[in-house]
């Protein structure tokens, strides 16, 4: 068949719907009196398909026919290609067509309501990543094409995000916040007292870190694109500059981060912003809530978190971290009079100071979420991580006692001594508190049997708040999760003080109200003795993250920085275990601790708040466990909402499309 045998000849490609939109309509490109490869080689200007329908109506009806046929027949949109002899329709080839995000959504549903496929097929046609794509800012391809790359890193929280580099958390936020500047904060790595600025900022990179970094998990639960990990940076922070090879950035020029690839661009690049009320993407997001059985919950630490985490179709708050309200500038300095406390009277009042910021915090969640459930997690981290870092005290201590030698006067002298007795009262409590392995240290329950006094407050927090939401008229559900156990001991000492202080709150406000208390299985040993801490637990929450560290041995991030990616290339190791849930190891654990737990308490409930919680393959595990929920961030819920029904749908034993 030959398109260039005359003007009644010519060739084509045709799709039988917008591959971009997914709208129903034939869209293509034609040339008359021309052969195949120059439509696609761009040597002459090919024609819109809507003008064959001029030039050759009879053609144009029988290749419309015959495209709908093709569709019908394979129940998929068609990329087709055909020529025309001598007013003769020839068609070559056709297969599934190519489409973006927003045109495969588009399409699995309308199909689907056109009745060429059923409503299992077009919630298994769309993908996690397609879902993922209406939820962030993109780049445009267009910019991407031309976009002058400066360094690449790990792909932790997607989307793109255009700024000027701020080097600190107080000039990212300064910058954005009263000079309404778009803002990507820079570090090496990020620390709990950063999160002002990263909230503040567009996006995130690091040179150091891994995907469960402190940079990745609080960029994922926000929604901010980040970059971590980017070695080829070099950050200095007394010059306020980074190089890349033999390029320099300063603070206040302008890059691009794309965290969906985990690349950084020299420059602004252009952005196209996509729409997460998509009423294809509400419809198919409805479906694939008909055919889940595992639950979706979001985690959430204020209440503009908690919003976005019921927006997106979140069932509860699976993990409410109460230690990151600490960190907010105006309640810092009383945890820290806390912790500096000598004598159990300045702690008290430290705490005292701290309760009606907690109580508040809360009453927002339960607000928002009236009626689902919010497991609020006790304090976790240890104590050092609200003191400053020890080695910028003794940065800042030497260099004010540089300013002592030359200070001017003596009001000056006095106002550096007292700055120098601070700092240096900071340095010994924080060197006091320096561990070996903090991370396998005073924290979690461990700190609440130490300090009873600090889980107490949070304890009467959580249950004033619930008390005082209840009075408004308020559905409250609030469920208490203590971390960290390892020990059964330990779970029965702090239940018993936490809830008799709950039930001191309730007598003390004449409410009552149906509450939980659980548990975080993160250690192995939890999970091998699950029976005997099911038995003073309703409900089980698996914290992946750590107890994927302490089952492999590995710190998270030293390892993702570092061997694990040698792992993964060589062979040794599938799939990033901090990503993807290890099945073998982490999971069998899981699967040990549920089957053990409810042998002692039938109706206990399980689910995970790790990062794993929003990874569609780790989520399919979860589902083949019989856990009851997995909890995400809440820019992640309608990908979990989708992966929960592909693992329901895989169940069934169902093909991909039938």
């Amino acid at each position: 068949m030959f398109g260039n045998m005359d003007d009644d000849s010519a060739t084509g490609v045709a799709m039988t719907r917008n591959g971009s939109t997914g709208e129903r309509q034939l869209e293509g490109d034609y040339l008359t009196n021309a052969q195949g490869e120059d439509v696609v080689a761009g040597i002459r200007m090919t024609k819109d398909l809507s003008e064959l329908k001029k030039e050759m109506p009879d053609l144009y009806a029988e290749f419309e026919r015959i495209a709908l046929l093709l569709e019908k027949h394979y129940r998929e949109m068609q990329d087709m290609e055909f020529t025309i002899e001598k007013g003769k329709l020839w068609m070559l080839q056709t297969r599934d067509g190519k489409r973006t995000a927003q045109a495969a959504v588009r399409i699995a549903v309308e199909m689907a309501d056109e009745g060429l496929i059923d409503r299992q097929t077009a919630v298994r046609r769309v993908k996690p990543e397609h879902v993922d794509f209406f939820l962030h800012p993109q780049f445009d391809p267009a910019a991407l094409a031309g976009g002058k790359l400066l360094a690449r890193g790990l792909n932790v929280s997607p989307g793109g995000a255009v700024g000027q580099v701020a080097f600190d958390a107080n000039m990212a936020e300064a910058w954005a916040k009263n000079e309404g500047k778009a803002v990507i904060m820079v570090r090496p790595e990020t620390k709990p007292d950063d999160v002002h600025g990263m909230l503040a900022a567009e996006g995130i990179l690091t040179s150091r870190g891994g995907r469960t970094s402190h940079a990745a998990l609080v960029a994922r639960q926000f929604g901010k694109p980040a970059v971590v990990g980017a070695s080829a940076i070099t950050i200095d922070l007394t010059n306020r500059e980074m190089t890349i090879g033999e390029r320099t950035i300063h603070e206040g020029e302008w890059i691009s981060i794309d965290g969906t690839a985990g690349v950084v661009y020299e420059g602004q690049l252009a952005t196209m912003v996509p729409d997460i009320k998509d009423p294809w993407l509400i419809k198919l997001l409805d479906w694939a809530d008909s055919f889940r059985t595992l639950g979706v919950w979001a985690n959430a630490d204020y209440p503009r978190d908690a919003r976005r985490a019921v927006e997106y179709g979140a069932q509860g708050i699976g993990l409410c971290r109460s230690e990151h309200m600490f960190f907010e500038t105006d309640r810092l300095p009383y945890f820290q009079k806390m912790i500096m406390a000598d004598y159990p009277v300045e702690r008290r009042e430290a705490l005292a100071a701290l309760l009606p910021f907690q109580r508040e915090d809360f009453a927002g969640l339960f607000r928002v979420m009236d009626g689902r459930p919010v497991i609020i997690r006790l304090i976790d981290p240890p104590l050092h991580e609200f003191l400053p870092d020890l080695v910028e005290l003794v940065a800042e201590l030497a260099d004010l006692k540089i300013q002592l030698k030359h200070a001017p006067d003596m009001a000056a002298i006095d106002a550096l001594l007292s700055d120098i007795r601070q700092k240096e009262q900071l340095r010994k409590r924080a060197l006091s508190l320096r561990e070996a392995n903090p991370m396998l240290g005073l924290r979690g329950v461990r700190l609440g049997i130490y300090i009873p006094e600090l889980t107490s407050m949070q304890v009467r927090a959580i249950f004033e708040a619930a008390c005082m939401v209840v009075k408004e008229g308020i559905d409250v559900h609030p469920e208490v999760m203590i971390p960290l156990t390892s020990h059964v001991n330990e779970l029965i000492r702090q239940r018993t003080v936490l809830e008799g202080e709950a039930r001191t709150v309730m007598a003390e406000q004449g409410v009552t109200i149906g509450y939980k208390f659980g548990t975080m299985i993160e250690l192995p040993r939890a999970a091998l003795t699950a029976d005997r801490i099911a038995e003073h637990a309703e409900f089980f929450s698996f914290g992946t993250n750590d107890l994927t560290q302490t089952t492999f041995g590995i710190s998270r991030d030293d390892a993702e920085a570092g061997f694990l990616i040698e792992y993964m290339e060589g062979g040794i190791l599938p799939a990033n275990p901090f990503a993807t849930l290890d099945r073998d190891g982490v999971g069998q654990l899981i699967d040990m601790a549920v089957r053990k737990g409810r042998a002692s308490k039938p109706d206990l409930e399980c689910g995970i708040c790790g990062e794993h919680g929003g990874d569609p393959q780790s989520i399919a595990l979860c589902h083949q466990l019989g856990l009851t929920y997995v909890s995400c961030s809440p820019f992640r819920v309608p990908i979990a909402r989708l992966a929960a029904a592909h693992a329901a749908l895989q169940e069934t034993g169902r093909p991909h499309d039938e």
